[in-house]
């Protein structure tokens, strides 16, 4: 089973489906499965995307495909031909190799609490270089 993406004119996607393999027998007139899905859903464009792709790397050691698995709201970036998660926050970065928004701070390592990241914390923060941002839940 393959899954499918259907993104609007500024390139959101706005659903993703399981659909056929893109190896079964297609239907007549038909040159690939996101052709055929596009016909289902008028104005959008259906582009395949990989259930087993994130951070642009495959999770079972195979080919990493467009560089995110879709999700409702990614973009679709068709320079790099990859999907991308909406950015989190205002302060993190995308990773061009990843294709993952990064934080400015590196998530700390040896943390024995869960952490989250707290945007406000980080930008009231006038130390340079900056040191707040990642937050305990038990703060």
């Amino acid at each position: 089973m393959a899954h499918y993406s259907f993104i609007d004119e500024n390139n959101i996607v706005l659903e993703v489906i399981t659909g056929k393999d893109e190896t079964d027998p297609l239907p007549d007139d038909f040159s690939s499965w996101e052709e055929y899905y596009e016909t289902k859903r008028e104005l959008l464009t259906c582009l395949r995307t990989s259930y087993n792709t994130y951070g642009n790397e495959h999770l079972n050691d195979g080919t990493p495909f467009r560089g995110n698995y879709a999700g409702i709201g990614f973009t679709y970036d068709s320079d790099n031909d990859v999907f991308i998660a909406p950015q989190p926050f205002e302060s993190w970065t995308l990773n061009t190799t990843t294709w993952l928004w990064e934080s400015p701070i590196a998530y700390p390592e040896n943390s024995e609490t869960l952490l989250f990241w707290d945007e406000e914390l980080y930008q009231a923060d006038t130390s340079d270089p900056k040191t707040a941002g990642w937050e305990s839940y038990e703060s």
